[in-house]
Order: structure tokens, then C-alpha cells, then sequence
């Protein structure tokens, strides 16, 4: 009929059921057989699709990655650092405690406790991380070069200081503190990054 063989999934939303299944339980902790289940493949598919359980945490890591992109769009378009700051730690603190969502951020969750034949795997997380402090600092440089920050302030600290802050805050929701505690960590954060601005 001049038509090809339908797709047995949809790729995008095997995906997000991937993603699930290394956000909750972690690389080394998520098994073939809970990933082939809640994707709705078998194992010989997702390897012909992924090559192997790294491959697919790879393109589950794109598909995570290029929601939360658009995300730090948002964030990185607040009219000053501190906005900036507040805008990213207190929406970590709404996301991450969601109960749509995984406790914690992939991004911290997914490499926790990697053994023997996955010593990439916290590699490529941090990568992932780095991408986010990197677009944290370059809006940092902007905000000191339009007299937003104090002439000492250090944007490229500054990035760190926020990216580290969301980290442990990812780890705090991924062992059960609530979204009342992660909201008082980035109330502090804000204030210390309020604390290099001008405008004060």
C-alpha cells in the first residue's frame, strides 16, 4: 500500500518511562528487565534501538535534558542574578518535591553508587551539570557587566556556589525532605547571591 511498517513505540514516550525508571532507581539499580517493561519493548529491541543500558540512559539523558533546557531558558531570562538565582533554586525546590516527579534530579540520582563497568556514567551526569553552571555563569558575566553585581563579585563562583546548592538540594529531596526545607536552603542562597549585588 506504499506504506512503511508502523513503529512498535513511540520513541519520545519510551523515553520518559526510561528516564522514570534511572531517575528512581538509579543506573546501577535500574534492571533490563524494569526498563523493558516500562518502556512496553523487549530487550532485543532496546538493544537494537540503544546498543545497550548505557546507550539508553544516554538518550534518556537528551531527551531530560532538552526539557530542562527550555526550562533554564526561563530562568537565565530573570532581569537580574538574584532573580535569576531564586527563580532556578525555588523552582528546583517546587520540581523536585512534585509527586508527578521522582524525588530528586536525575542528574544526581542517576549515577549514585556506579560500580564496575559504568565508571562513565557519573562522567556523563556531570557533564550534564557542567552545561548548567556553564549558562548560570555566562548570565553572571552579563548581570556584572550591566552593573548588576558588585565589581568583586566572582560570576564563575557565583555559578558554582548556585549549581552546587541545587545539587544537594537534589540530594536532600531524593532522601525525603520536604519542599518547606528545600524552599529554606534556597531562601539562603538567594540572599548570599543578593549579597553580591549592587542593588542591594
Amino acid at each position: 500500500m506504499g506504506m512503511g511498517r508502523p513503529r512498535e513505540f513511540d520513541a519520545e514516550i519510551a523515553l520518559d518511562q526510561a528516564m522514570e525508571v534511572f531517575w528512581r532507581h538509579g543506573y546501577e539499580g535500574a534492571t533490563i528487565a524494569q526498563l523493558t517493561e516500562a518502556m512496553g519493548i523487549n530487550p532485543p529491541s532496546l538493544y537494537a534501538c540503544f546498543g545497550n543500558k548505557e546507550g539508553l540512559l544516554k538518550a534518556a539523558l537528551d531527551r531530560y535534558t532538552k526539557l530542562r533546557s527550555v526550562w533554564m531558558d526561563e530562568v537565565v531570562a530573570a532581569s537580574t542574578a538574584r532573580d535569576v538565582a531564586e527563580r532556578m533554586l525555588m523552582g528546583i525546590a517546587d520540581k523536585q518535591t512534585d509527586p508527578a516527579n521522582p524525588p530528586g534530579c536525575l542528574l544526581v540520582q542517576g549515577g549514585i553508587a556506579c560500580g564496575t563497568g559504568s565508571e562513565n556514567v557519573p562522567f556523563e551526569l556531570a557533564a550534564r551539570r557542567a552545561q548548567n553552571e556553564d549558562q548560570l555563569r555566562d548570565r553572571f558575566v552579563r548581570a556584572k557587566a550591566e552593573g548588576d553585581l558588585k565589581e568583586s563579585a566572582d560570576p564563575a563562583a557565583l555559578a558554582r556556589y548556585v549549581s552546587a546548592v541545587s545539587v544537594g538540594m537534589g540530594v536532600m529531596a531524593s532522601s525525603g525532605s520536604d519542599r518547606e526545607a528545600l524552599r529554606q536552603v534556597a531562601t539562603v542562597a538567594v540572599q548570599a547571591v543578593e549579597a553580591q549585588s549592587e542593588r542591594q
